[in-house]
Protein backbone atom coordinates (compact mmCIF):
# COMPACT_ATOMS: atom_id res chain seq x y z
CA UNK A 1 0.00 0.00 0.00
CA UNK A 2 2.97 2.39 -0.74
CA UNK A 3 1.03 3.97 -3.34
CA UNK A 4 -1.38 5.52 -0.23
CA UNK A 5 1.49 6.60 1.46
CA UNK A 6 2.43 8.37 -1.67
CA UNK A 7 -0.87 9.81 -2.30
CA UNK A 8 -1.64 10.91 1.08
CA UNK A 9 2.06 12.63 1.36
CA UNK A 10 1.46 14.36 -2.26
CA UNK A 11 -1.88 15.92 -0.83
CA UNK A 12 -0.12 17.10 2.39
CA UNK A 13 2.30 18.10 0.79
CA UNK A 14 -0.26 20.14 -1.74
CA UNK A 15 -2.84 21.25 0.76
CA UNK A 16 -1.03 21.07 4.06
CA UNK A 17 -2.38 20.00 7.65
CA UNK A 18 -5.97 20.10 6.78
CA UNK A 19 -5.29 16.55 4.65
CA UNK A 20 -4.16 15.15 7.73
CA UNK A 21 -7.48 16.17 9.85
CA UNK A 22 -9.30 14.39 6.56
CA UNK A 23 -7.23 11.23 7.00
CA UNK A 24 -7.20 11.29 11.29
CA UNK A 25 -11.20 12.07 10.61
CA UNK A 26 -11.37 9.09 8.06
CA UNK A 27 -9.74 6.42 10.56
CA UNK A 28 -12.29 6.93 13.00
CA UNK A 29 -14.59 4.93 11.03
CA UNK A 30 -14.52 1.65 11.40
CA UNK A 31 -14.78 0.22 8.19
CA UNK A 32 -12.06 2.69 6.96
CA UNK A 33 -9.83 1.73 9.84
CA UNK A 34 -10.29 -2.02 9.11
CA UNK A 35 -9.55 -1.48 5.65
CA UNK A 36 -6.19 0.14 6.04
CA UNK A 37 -5.22 -1.86 8.45
CA UNK A 38 -5.63 -5.31 6.08
CA UNK A 39 -4.09 -3.39 3.09
CA UNK A 40 -0.74 -1.42 4.71
CA UNK A 41 2.15 -2.74 5.53
CA UNK A 42 5.82 -1.37 5.41
CA UNK A 43 8.74 -3.42 5.57
CA UNK A 44 11.74 -2.74 7.69
CA UNK A 45 13.47 -2.47 4.99
CA UNK A 46 11.75 0.25 3.37
CA UNK A 47 11.23 1.72 6.86
CA UNK A 48 14.84 1.68 6.95
CA UNK A 49 15.41 3.54 3.87
CA UNK A 50 13.10 6.35 4.67
CA UNK A 51 14.38 6.76 7.97
CA UNK A 52 18.04 6.63 6.21
CA UNK A 53 16.47 9.02 3.32
CA UNK A 54 15.54 11.18 5.79
CA UNK A 55 19.19 11.44 7.76
CA UNK A 56 21.05 12.04 4.29
CA UNK A 57 18.87 15.17 3.70
CA UNK A 58 19.02 16.84 7.11
CA UNK A 59 22.46 15.75 6.73
CA UNK A 60 23.17 17.88 3.96
CA UNK A 61 21.05 20.58 4.49
CA UNK A 62 23.25 21.12 7.89
CA UNK A 63 26.41 20.79 5.89
CA UNK A 64 25.84 23.17 3.07
CA UNK A 65 26.76 26.69 3.71
CA UNK A 66 24.33 29.81 4.62
CA UNK A 67 22.68 30.99 0.89
CA UNK A 68 23.56 27.71 -1.09
CA UNK A 69 19.94 26.50 -1.08
CA UNK A 70 16.28 27.96 -0.63
CA UNK A 71 14.17 28.47 2.75
CA UNK A 72 12.88 24.78 2.87
CA UNK A 73 8.89 25.53 1.71
CA UNK A 74 6.35 23.94 4.43
CA UNK A 75 2.97 21.77 3.11
CA UNK A 76 0.23 23.90 1.20
CA UNK A 77 1.61 25.43 -2.13
CA UNK A 78 -1.62 24.05 -3.21
CA UNK A 79 -3.89 26.01 -1.06
CA UNK A 80 -3.66 29.27 -2.32
CA UNK A 81 -2.64 31.71 -5.25
CA UNK A 82 0.72 32.49 -5.33
CA UNK A 83 0.04 36.23 -7.15
CA UNK A 84 -3.01 38.04 -6.21
CA UNK A 85 -3.87 41.60 -7.85
CA UNK A 86 -2.41 43.73 -10.65
CA UNK A 87 0.41 45.81 -10.97
CA UNK A 88 0.59 49.66 -9.90
CA UNK A 89 1.77 52.40 -11.08
CA UNK A 90 4.72 54.25 -9.52
CA UNK A 91 2.75 57.77 -8.29
CA UNK A 92 5.28 59.51 -5.90
CA UNK A 93 4.00 61.17 -2.74
CA UNK A 94 4.28 64.98 -2.53
CA UNK A 95 6.30 66.58 0.41
CA UNK A 96 9.55 66.32 2.08
CA UNK A 97 11.09 64.43 5.04
CA UNK A 98 14.03 65.25 6.76
CA UNK A 99 17.04 63.16 6.23
CA UNK A 100 20.18 63.09 8.85
CA UNK A 101 23.44 63.65 6.96
CA UNK A 102 25.11 61.07 9.07
CA UNK A 103 22.92 58.04 8.22
CA UNK A 104 22.88 56.07 5.10
CA UNK A 105 20.25 57.02 2.67
CA UNK A 106 16.35 56.31 4.16
CA UNK A 107 14.63 53.53 2.69
CA UNK A 108 11.52 55.33 2.19
CA UNK A 109 13.92 57.09 -0.80
CA UNK A 110 14.57 54.07 -3.47
CA UNK A 111 11.53 52.76 -5.37
CA UNK A 112 10.37 49.01 -4.74
CA UNK A 113 8.84 46.32 -6.67
CA UNK A 114 5.52 47.24 -8.97
CA UNK A 115 4.35 43.81 -9.09
CA UNK A 116 5.21 43.16 -12.66
CA UNK A 117 5.67 39.54 -12.98
CA UNK A 118 7.71 39.32 -9.40
CA UNK A 119 10.22 36.94 -8.92
CA UNK A 120 10.67 35.43 -5.32
CA UNK A 121 13.50 34.10 -4.72
CA UNK A 122 15.22 32.54 -0.90
CA UNK A 123 17.95 31.89 0.96
CA UNK A 124 18.46 29.31 3.78
CA UNK A 125 20.68 30.35 6.49
CA UNK A 126 19.54 27.58 9.21
CA UNK A 127 17.94 28.71 11.68
CA UNK A 128 19.34 32.19 12.13
CA UNK A 129 16.98 35.49 11.58
CA UNK A 130 18.39 38.71 10.01
CA UNK A 131 15.90 41.06 11.42
CA UNK A 132 17.22 44.40 9.90
CA UNK A 133 18.82 44.86 6.37
CA UNK A 134 20.53 47.48 5.01
CA UNK A 135 21.93 48.17 1.45
CA UNK A 136 25.51 49.39 1.33
CA UNK A 137 26.76 52.21 -1.49
CA UNK A 138 29.01 49.43 -3.05
CA UNK A 139 26.14 47.53 -3.15
CA UNK A 140 26.34 44.49 -0.71
CA UNK A 141 23.86 44.48 2.14
CA UNK A 142 24.47 44.78 5.47
CA UNK A 143 22.35 42.06 7.78
CA UNK A 144 22.08 42.03 11.38
CA UNK A 145 21.81 38.39 12.49
CA UNK A 146 20.86 36.67 15.70
CA UNK A 147 20.32 32.66 16.13
CA UNK A 148 20.99 30.58 19.04
CA UNK A 149 25.46 31.36 19.84
CA UNK A 150 24.18 35.41 19.41
CA UNK A 151 24.06 37.97 17.15
CA UNK A 152 26.57 39.06 14.27
CA UNK A 153 26.82 40.80 11.21
CA UNK A 154 26.60 39.71 7.99
CA UNK A 155 27.87 41.35 4.15
CA UNK A 156 25.45 39.48 1.79
CA UNK A 157 25.83 39.68 -2.18
CA UNK A 158 22.56 40.57 -3.35
CA UNK A 159 22.87 38.72 -6.58
CA UNK A 160 24.02 35.10 -5.16
CA UNK A 161 22.11 35.94 -1.52
CA UNK A 162 25.04 34.71 0.45
CA UNK A 163 27.21 35.69 2.68
CA UNK A 164 30.46 37.24 1.59
CA UNK A 165 31.52 38.31 5.70
CA UNK A 166 30.53 37.75 8.41
CA UNK A 167 31.36 38.71 12.38
CA UNK A 168 30.02 37.46 15.65
CA UNK A 169 28.88 40.31 17.89
CA UNK A 170 29.56 40.13 21.97
CA UNK A 171 26.86 37.79 23.91
CA UNK A 172 25.47 38.98 26.97
CA UNK A 173 22.65 37.03 29.00
CA UNK A 174 20.86 39.54 30.54
CA UNK A 175 20.08 41.47 26.59
CA UNK A 176 18.51 40.68 23.75
CA UNK A 177 18.51 44.07 21.79
CA UNK A 178 20.82 45.28 19.25
CA UNK A 179 20.47 48.57 18.28
CA UNK A 180 22.86 50.14 15.74
CA UNK A 181 22.48 52.19 12.55
CA UNK A 182 24.56 52.37 8.87
CA UNK A 183 25.98 55.61 8.77
CA UNK A 184 26.57 57.58 5.52
CA UNK A 185 30.33 56.71 5.14
CA UNK A 186 28.95 52.83 5.10
CA UNK A 187 30.42 52.46 8.73
CA UNK A 188 28.05 50.31 11.05
CA UNK A 189 27.94 51.95 14.50
CA UNK A 190 25.94 49.35 17.11
CA UNK A 191 25.22 48.76 20.82
CA UNK A 192 26.48 45.90 22.24
CA UNK A 193 24.90 43.17 24.41
CA UNK A 194 27.93 43.86 26.99
CA UNK A 195 27.26 47.24 27.08
CA UNK A 196 29.74 48.54 23.88
CA UNK A 197 29.59 51.04 21.17
CA UNK A 198 31.06 49.53 18.17
CA UNK A 199 32.42 51.59 15.22
CA UNK A 200 32.60 48.60 12.20
CA UNK A 201 33.64 49.68 8.90
CA UNK A 202 32.36 47.39 5.56
CA UNK A 203 34.95 47.74 3.51
CA UNK A 204 39.34 46.06 4.47
CA UNK A 205 42.12 48.21 3.88
CA UNK A 206 42.84 46.42 0.90
CA UNK A 207 38.70 47.93 -0.18
CA UNK A 208 37.63 44.42 0.19
CA UNK A 209 34.20 43.47 1.77
CA UNK A 210 35.17 43.28 5.46
CA UNK A 211 33.83 44.13 8.95
CA UNK A 212 37.17 45.43 10.84
CA UNK A 213 36.50 47.61 13.98
CA UNK A 214 37.25 51.38 13.65
CA UNK A 215 36.80 52.28 17.25
CA UNK A 216 35.51 51.39 20.39
CA UNK A 217 33.48 53.50 23.11
CA UNK A 218 32.98 51.15 26.42
CA UNK A 219 30.00 52.27 28.23
CA UNK A 220 30.27 49.84 31.10
CA UNK A 221 31.39 52.59 33.50
CA UNK A 222 27.97 54.65 32.62
CA UNK A 223 25.86 51.67 32.23
CA UNK A 224 25.78 49.53 35.19
CA UNK A 225 25.78 45.52 35.05
CA UNK A 226 21.86 44.68 34.40
CA UNK A 227 21.30 47.40 32.42
CA UNK A 228 21.27 47.39 28.62
CA UNK A 229 21.95 49.44 25.46
CA UNK A 230 18.09 49.72 23.96
CA UNK A 231 18.67 52.75 21.64
CA UNK A 232 21.35 54.30 19.59
CA UNK A 233 21.30 57.21 16.79
CA UNK A 234 22.99 60.01 15.28
CA UNK A 235 22.03 63.81 15.30
CA UNK A 236 22.31 65.87 12.63
CA UNK A 237 25.64 67.27 13.91
CA UNK A 238 27.52 63.99 14.36
CA UNK A 239 27.00 63.27 17.85
CA UNK A 240 25.72 60.04 19.07
CA UNK A 241 22.92 59.37 21.21
CA UNK A 242 22.03 56.32 23.03
CA UNK A 243 20.17 55.09 25.80
CA UNK A 244 19.39 52.27 28.12
CA UNK A 245 16.21 50.52 29.15
CA UNK A 246 16.28 51.79 32.68
CA UNK A 247 16.42 55.40 31.52
CA UNK A 248 20.07 56.28 31.28
CA UNK A 249 20.70 58.53 28.20
CA UNK A 250 24.13 59.68 26.43
CA UNK A 251 26.13 60.99 24.21
CA UNK A 252 29.27 59.65 22.29
CA UNK A 253 31.48 63.40 20.93
CA UNK A 254 31.89 62.81 17.16
CA UNK A 255 35.31 64.11 17.26
CA UNK A 256 36.48 63.04 20.86
CA UNK A 257 34.43 60.16 21.89
CA UNK A 258 33.71 61.20 25.20
CA UNK A 259 30.87 60.27 27.08
CA UNK A 260 28.21 62.05 29.44
CA UNK A 261 25.32 60.47 30.96
CA UNK A 262 21.82 62.02 32.34
CA UNK A 263 18.87 59.81 33.84
CA UNK A 264 15.44 60.10 32.72
CA UNK A 265 14.01 57.98 35.86
CA UNK A 266 11.84 56.17 33.33
CA UNK A 267 11.85 53.33 31.73
CA UNK A 268 12.98 53.43 27.66
CA UNK A 269 12.03 50.49 25.41
CA UNK A 270 12.06 51.93 21.83
CA UNK A 271 14.64 53.13 19.36
CA UNK A 272 14.99 56.85 20.11
CA UNK A 273 14.87 59.93 17.13
CA UNK A 274 17.59 62.59 16.59
CA UNK A 275 17.06 65.85 14.69
CA UNK A 276 19.69 68.92 14.40
CA UNK A 277 20.08 69.37 17.44
CA UNK A 278 19.09 66.61 20.07
CA UNK A 279 17.02 63.51 20.46
CA UNK A 280 13.61 62.56 21.00
CA UNK A 281 13.14 59.44 23.67
CA UNK A 282 9.92 57.30 24.05
CA UNK A 283 9.35 56.22 27.91
CA UNK A 284 6.57 53.83 29.24
CA UNK A 285 5.18 57.03 30.77
CA UNK A 286 6.34 60.22 28.63
CA UNK A 287 8.02 61.62 25.07
CA UNK A 288 11.33 63.63 26.10
CA UNK A 289 13.08 66.20 23.84
CA UNK A 290 16.81 66.46 24.83
CA UNK A 291 19.45 68.47 23.48
CA UNK A 292 23.22 68.13 24.59
CA UNK A 293 25.08 70.73 26.55
CA UNK A 294 28.11 72.59 25.78
CA UNK A 295 30.08 69.81 27.50
CA UNK A 296 28.06 67.13 25.52
CA UNK A 297 25.46 66.54 28.77
CA UNK A 298 22.16 65.89 27.61
CA UNK A 299 19.54 68.47 28.89
CA UNK A 300 15.95 68.25 29.02
CA UNK A 301 14.02 70.65 26.69
CA UNK A 302 10.35 68.96 27.38
CA UNK A 303 8.58 66.43 28.85
CA UNK A 304 5.19 65.63 27.08
CA UNK A 305 3.12 62.84 28.78
CA UNK A 306 0.44 60.55 26.86
CA UNK A 307 -1.82 58.02 27.78
CA UNK A 308 -0.94 54.43 27.95
CA UNK A 309 2.56 53.02 26.96
CA UNK A 310 3.73 53.78 23.45
CA UNK A 311 4.68 50.79 20.91
CA UNK A 312 6.42 52.83 18.60
CA UNK A 313 9.53 54.84 18.27
CA UNK A 314 9.19 58.68 17.51
CA UNK A 315 9.36 59.51 14.22
CA UNK A 316 9.86 63.02 12.58
CA UNK A 317 7.79 64.59 10.13
CA UNK A 318 7.41 68.11 8.04
CA UNK A 319 6.76 71.27 9.89
CA UNK A 320 8.10 70.32 12.99
CA UNK A 321 5.67 67.43 14.07
CA UNK A 322 6.81 64.42 16.39
CA UNK A 323 4.57 61.16 16.08
CA UNK A 324 4.13 58.08 18.52
CA UNK A 325 1.57 56.07 19.43
CA UNK A 326 -0.19 55.55 22.62
CA UNK A 327 -3.46 53.82 24.14
CA UNK A 328 -6.31 55.58 25.20
CA UNK A 329 -9.83 54.75 26.35
CA UNK A 330 -8.91 50.62 25.18
CA UNK A 331 -7.93 52.03 21.80
CA UNK A 332 -4.39 52.42 20.17
CA UNK A 333 -3.90 55.99 19.21
CA UNK A 334 -1.27 58.37 16.54
CA UNK A 335 -0.44 61.31 19.16
CA UNK A 336 0.85 64.26 16.65
CA UNK A 337 3.58 66.54 19.35
CA UNK A 338 5.11 69.76 18.43
CA UNK A 339 8.98 69.49 18.25
CA UNK A 340 9.46 73.42 19.79
CA UNK A 341 7.39 72.60 22.78
CA UNK A 342 6.13 69.11 23.18
CA UNK A 343 2.74 70.70 23.54
CA UNK A 344 -0.11 67.92 21.72
CA UNK A 345 -1.94 69.03 18.20
CA UNK A 346 -4.07 66.71 17.85
CA UNK A 347 -4.32 62.49 18.74
CA UNK A 348 -6.39 59.89 16.24
CA UNK A 349 -7.97 56.61 17.32
CA UNK A 350 -7.42 53.93 14.65
CA UNK A 351 -8.71 50.47 14.84
CA UNK A 352 -11.15 48.72 16.81
CA UNK A 353 -11.31 49.29 21.35
CA UNK A 354 -9.73 46.46 22.28
CA UNK A 355 -8.84 45.44 19.05
CA UNK A 356 -5.41 47.63 18.59
CA UNK A 357 -2.01 47.43 19.26
CA UNK A 358 1.55 48.08 17.76
CA UNK A 359 4.92 47.19 18.37
CA UNK A 360 6.39 48.16 14.98
CA UNK A 361 7.70 51.27 13.95
CA UNK A 362 5.35 54.38 12.63
CA UNK A 363 5.91 54.72 8.81
CA UNK A 364 6.84 58.27 8.09
CA UNK A 365 5.12 60.52 5.38
CA UNK A 366 5.63 64.11 5.21
CA UNK A 367 2.27 65.04 7.68
CA UNK A 368 1.19 61.85 8.20
CA UNK A 369 2.19 58.58 9.09
CA UNK A 370 0.93 54.88 8.24
CA UNK A 371 0.20 52.82 11.24
CA UNK A 372 0.36 48.75 11.65
CA UNK A 373 -1.96 46.66 14.20
CA UNK A 374 -0.30 44.12 16.03
CA UNK A 375 -2.96 42.92 18.35
CA UNK A 376 -2.92 39.23 18.70
CA UNK A 377 0.58 38.83 18.00
CA UNK A 378 3.06 37.51 20.50
CA UNK A 379 5.46 34.78 19.20
CA UNK A 380 6.13 33.63 16.03
CA UNK A 381 3.71 30.41 17.29
CA UNK A 382 0.71 32.62 17.79
CA UNK A 383 0.41 32.11 13.76
CA UNK A 384 0.64 28.80 13.39
CA UNK A 385 -1.72 26.58 11.42
CA UNK A 386 -3.77 29.31 9.61
CA UNK A 387 -3.83 31.39 12.89
CA UNK A 388 -2.24 35.45 12.84
CA UNK A 389 -3.35 38.67 14.07
CA UNK A 390 -5.60 41.27 14.56
CA UNK A 391 -6.20 43.20 10.32
CA UNK A 392 -5.44 46.67 10.16
CA UNK A 393 -3.42 49.22 8.10
CA UNK A 394 -3.88 52.57 8.29
CA UNK A 395 -3.39 56.27 7.41
CA UNK A 396 -3.36 59.13 9.53
CA UNK A 397 -2.72 62.82 8.40
CA UNK A 398 -1.99 65.77 10.20
CA UNK A 399 -4.29 68.61 8.64
CA UNK A 400 -5.13 72.58 9.53
CA UNK A 401 -7.74 71.29 11.94
CA UNK A 402 -6.40 68.56 13.87
CA UNK A 403 -5.94 64.56 12.51
CA UNK A 404 -7.94 62.31 10.28
CA UNK A 405 -7.76 58.73 9.24
CA UNK A 406 -7.23 58.78 5.46
CA UNK A 407 -8.12 55.28 4.78
CA UNK A 408 -8.15 51.86 6.92
CA UNK A 409 -6.98 48.86 5.18
CA UNK A 410 -7.71 44.76 6.25
CA UNK A 411 -4.40 43.69 5.85
CA UNK A 412 -2.97 41.77 8.12
CA UNK A 413 0.53 42.50 9.37
CA UNK A 414 1.53 40.75 12.68
CA UNK A 415 4.83 41.87 13.39
CA UNK A 416 6.58 43.58 10.68
CA UNK A 417 5.22 46.65 10.30
CA UNK A 418 5.13 48.98 6.53
CA UNK A 419 7.61 50.50 4.99
CA UNK A 420 7.23 52.82 2.51
CA UNK A 421 8.39 53.95 -1.17
CA UNK A 422 7.83 57.07 -1.92
CA UNK A 423 9.08 57.55 -4.93
CA UNK A 424 6.00 54.61 -6.20
CA UNK A 425 3.96 55.55 -4.03
CA UNK A 426 3.44 52.01 -2.27
CA UNK A 427 3.35 50.73 1.36
CA UNK A 428 4.69 46.79 1.53
CA UNK A 429 3.80 44.90 4.50
CA UNK A 430 4.52 41.34 5.00
CA UNK A 431 1.27 39.90 5.65
CA UNK A 432 -0.35 36.87 6.16
CA UNK A 433 -4.42 35.97 6.19
CA UNK A 434 -6.22 33.11 8.58
CA UNK A 435 -6.26 30.03 6.79
CA UNK A 436 -9.08 27.48 7.41
CA UNK A 437 -7.21 24.88 6.11
CA UNK A 438 -3.99 25.13 8.53
CA UNK A 439 -1.66 26.92 5.83
CA UNK A 440 0.33 29.35 7.12
CA UNK A 441 1.32 31.49 3.71
CA UNK A 442 3.23 34.56 3.70
CA UNK A 443 2.71 37.27 1.53
CA UNK A 444 4.67 40.45 0.50
CA UNK A 445 1.35 42.98 -0.34
CA UNK A 446 1.80 46.39 -2.04
CA UNK A 447 -0.58 48.78 -0.50
CA UNK A 448 -1.40 52.27 -2.29
CA UNK A 449 -0.91 55.16 -0.29
CA UNK A 450 -3.39 57.55 -1.52
CA UNK A 451 -6.40 55.08 -1.08
CA UNK A 452 -5.10 52.04 1.23
CA UNK A 453 -6.31 49.90 -1.62
CA UNK A 454 -3.79 46.12 -1.37
CA UNK A 455 -2.57 46.66 -5.18
CA UNK A 456 -1.07 43.33 -5.47
CA UNK A 457 0.88 40.32 -3.22
CA UNK A 458 3.01 37.81 -4.13
CA UNK A 459 3.61 34.79 -2.23
CA UNK A 460 6.45 34.33 -0.06
CA UNK A 461 6.75 31.21 1.65
CA UNK A 462 5.01 29.03 3.59
CA UNK A 463 5.09 27.72 7.25
CA UNK A 464 6.58 28.81 10.34
CA UNK A 465 10.24 29.19 9.16
CA UNK A 466 8.67 31.71 6.38
CA UNK A 467 7.34 34.25 8.95
CA UNK A 468 9.12 37.07 10.33
CA UNK A 469 9.33 38.19 14.02
CA UNK A 470 9.52 42.24 13.90
CA UNK A 471 11.53 41.99 10.86
CA UNK A 472 11.09 45.13 8.61
CA UNK A 473 10.67 44.96 4.71
CA UNK A 474 14.16 46.93 3.35
CA UNK A 475 14.23 48.39 0.00
CA UNK A 476 17.54 47.76 -1.98
CA UNK A 477 18.68 48.59 -5.26
CA UNK A 478 16.70 47.74 -8.86
CA UNK A 479 13.54 48.48 -7.17
CA UNK A 480 14.44 45.36 -4.89
CA UNK A 481 12.45 44.34 -1.31
CA UNK A 482 14.00 42.56 0.93
CA UNK A 483 12.85 40.61 4.35
CA UNK A 484 14.75 38.32 6.87
CA UNK A 485 12.78 35.64 7.96
CA UNK A 486 13.28 33.15 10.91
CA UNK A 487 15.60 31.18 8.59
CA UNK A 488 16.64 33.46 5.90
CA UNK A 489 16.79 35.87 3.17
CA UNK A 490 13.47 37.00 0.87
CA UNK A 491 13.85 39.01 -2.35
CA UNK A 492 11.57 39.91 -4.45
CA UNK A 493 11.90 41.88 -7.43
CA UNK A 494 9.94 42.89 -10.91
CA UNK A 495 10.60 40.39 -13.50
CA UNK A 496 11.72 43.37 -15.81
CA UNK A 497 14.15 44.33 -13.41
CA UNK A 498 16.60 40.98 -13.37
Amino acid sequence: MVWLVGALLLLWLGWGPVVLAVAAALLCVPRVRWWVQDHTHVSRRVAGVSAAAVALVVGIAIAVPDGWLPIPPAPGAWAGPSYVGRPATAQPVPGELPQNPHLAVAGWSRPGPLGLQPDVETAWFGLQQCGRLEPTSTGLLLARCTDRSGPSLRLVDPDTMRPVTSRALPEDEACDDDPSYLDASDRVVAGTRDRQVLVIGTRSAEDEPDLPTVSTTDLKPYVPFGDCLVALAPDWTGTTWWASRKGLVGTIAADTGQVQVSDLGEDVGRQLATDESGAYVVTDAALHRLVAGADGTPQAVWRSEYDGPSGSLPVLLDGGVVAITDRADSRLGVLFVARDDGRHLCRQSVFEEDDGATASPLAPLGRGVVVVNNHGYSSPRSTLLGFTSSPGVARVDLVDDGCVVRWTSDAVSPSSGVTVSRPNGLAYAWTKRPSLTGVSAWHLTAIDLRSGRSMWGVRTGTGLLAGSHHSEVALGAGGTAWLGTLSGLVRVQDRSER
